[in-house]
């Protein structure tokens, strides 16, 4: 069994996730956006576990800096996928995926111990 976290490691969410993690003795491996960046295939992959709207993150800076024309652009998977290739902030973090399939977005600590019990 492969557990992957990817976020970005200053965002507090993701260390939420990372503390849980580590308190349960879950072993993952990190992937951190900055440094290792995000491939089309695998935003593509979980837009297609997930859809746009529950992996597109509304609530952040790098949402609200973008011009309204962009905001309103965003209106399914193809146009979701350029906006996070070219701004992978926008991705709700942090992603927590198993064997390739996307166990959820965001944390819940809740969500995270019925997943890790």
């Amino acid at each position: 069994m492969s557990i992957t976290l990817y976020g970005i490691p200053n965002c507090g969410t993701v260390k939420k996730a990372r503390e849980f993690l580590a308190a349960q003795g879950v072993t993952y491996e990190f992937h951190d956006f900055k440094k290792q960046g995000v491939s089309e295939a695998l935003i593509a992959g979980w837009l297609q576990q997930l859809g746009w709207q529950k992996l597109l993150k509304k609530t952040g800076p790098t949402w609200g800096q973008l011009p309204d024309e962009v905001k309103a652009s965003i209106v399914d998977d193809a146009a979701a996928l350029a906006l996070m290739l070219e701004k992978p902030n926008v991705i709700k973090r942090p992603v927590l995926e198993r064997d390739g399939q996307v166990l959820a977005t965001g944390f819940a600590a809740a969500e995270y111990e019925r997943l890790f019990p």
